[in-house]
């Protein structure tokens, strides 16, 4: 996804704003498996996502939990990072080689103070990420695993075909087995 449409989704800029934040962005590629944001670091940069899949996954003594799917066109953030620089509670994984737009959150936050169309840009992509903590937040709580299965699967249909089922049960909150059992359910 090019840089125009990603931002785009988030905010719609002026043209004069569009091409200062452009000025800040740089294209880079990470093979699958690299940790592009580690727990317990600030991480200077924001992403987005031009192509392949990370998840943002927690660790403890014994596995990790899965808490987040990014794709195309999707910001890759760590927001405890961004708002209050200070170390991040998630890790990042790309799940394949990825191509990623990124961010000086530095620049980004200078530009804040020169450009109210980018201030309303920056405004805009934090309540989004917001929000989307809310509906998670609120699925785990509210949903069985089944509902929230079935709601990845209509919502982010291609994350079934390019995720390892280990990571999607995880984030699912359940084993792999009875991810296994909903996918026989849904099949019949």
């Amino acid at each position: 996804m090019e840089i125009d449409q990603i931002l785009d989704r988030i905010y719609l800029l002026p043209e004069i704003s569009k091409i200062k934040l452009k000025q800040y962005i740089t294209e880079v590629s990470y093979p699958k498996n690299f940790c592009l944001m580690e727990a317990g670091k600030v991480i200077p940069h924001i992403y987005l996502l031009k192509k392949g899949i990370v998840r943002a996954y927690a660790s403890t003594e014994d596995r990790d939990i899965t808490f987040w799917f990014g794709s195309e066109g999707e910001p890759v953030v760590s927001m405890k990072s961004y708002v209050e620089n200070n170390p991040g509670y998630e890790n990042i994984e790309l799940l394949e080689n990825c191509e990623l737009y990124q961010l000086e959150t530095e620049h980004l936050k200078k530009l804040f103070n020169e450009d109210i169309h980018i201030a309303n840009w920056g405004r805009k992509f934090a309540e989004r990420e917001l929000v989307k903590t809310e509906e998670l937040i609120i699925s785990r709580q509210y949903k069985t695993a089944l509902e929230r299965y079935k709601d990845l699967v209509k919502n982010k249909p291609d994350l079934i075909r390019r995720v390892q089922l280990g990571h999607i049960a995880s984030y699912l909150g359940i084993s792999q087995v009875s991810l296994s059992r909903i996918r026989a359910e849904i099949k019949l």
